[in-house]
């Protein structure tokens, strides 16, 4: 784990070595905001709590979040430094685990810079901040699921723009599983449990349910577990490609 830190250390303080920090962040925040204030009615709902707020998050993750992980490994796999950092006494698992911690504590961030709007909330009215609070992990859980994936796509190619493509695509495909239209693509020929298990991926539905303020063990298991096996498919990919 000590070696995992070192490389997440590095990590995080590279983002901040360059504006693309900033540049994200200002974007986070500025669709965020746009999103919550004009397309969702913020003030017009005339209720105290940040649903319009939350619920543009997958959508926002879905082109934010890959534009971040793309240059997880492609980036490092281009300019050959990946070669370098295997030759460090470390093993590729606490490679793989340090910089993807340190790009999702990177989202963390400008998740966590989203506060005033928490603020502006309480001052208007009298919300559930436990509720606000809950929907807060899920869409830090969420962005991480995302992360995840592109982790790995990021893993299997040198072109950032591939993989930020391809992450975009998996992404999707998880965000729509849940989705009546996509299930009625199944039902009728396929057995009921593949059509249960199909809809169980949806990251909204997931997501959806933290966000009521409902922290349901289910959830945190579905994104634990999808975070694991996607880094762990990062690990093979690495080693898959360090033998080549």
């Amino acid at each position: 784990m000590h070696n995992a830190m070192t490389v997440f250390r590095r990590e995080f303080a590279s983002y901040f070595a360059t504006p693309l920090a900033f540049v994200f962040i200002v974007i986070f925040l500025t669709l965020a905001g746009a999103f919550a204030f004009y397309l969702g009615g913020f003030y017009e709902r005339g209720q105290a709590d940040l649903a319009p707020f939350f619920t543009y998050h997958p959508w926002l993750y879905l082109f934010l979040i890959p534009a971040l992980s793309m240059r997880l490994w492609a980036e490092e796999r281009k300019s050959g430094s990946i070669e370098l950092l295997m030759t460090l006494p470390i093993t590729t698992w606490q490679a793989v685990v340090g910089k993807y911690l340190a790009a999702w504590a990177f989202a963390g961030v400008a998740l966590a810079l989203t506060f005033p709007i928490w603020i502006t909330v309480n001052y208007l009215g009298d919300p559930d901040n436990g509720a606000i609070f809950a929907a807060y992990i899920g869409s830090f859980l969420m962005a991480g699921g995302f992360m995840a994936i592109g982790a790995c796509l990021s893993a299997a190619t040198r072109n950032q723009v591939i993989a930020f493509i391809f992450t975009v695509v998996i992404c999707f495909g998880f965000l729509l599983a849940g989705f009546p239209m996509v299930l009625s693509l199944f039902e009728g020929w396929a057995p009921q449990a593949l059509v249960d298990a199909i809809a169980s991926l949806s990251f909204l539905t997931h997501f959806r349910s933290i966000s009521k303020g409902v922290i349901d063990l289910r959830d945190l298991l579905y994104f634990g577990t999808l975070i694991i096996a996607w880094l762990i498919a990062t690990t093979i990919v690495l080693d898959m490609k360090k033998a080549d």
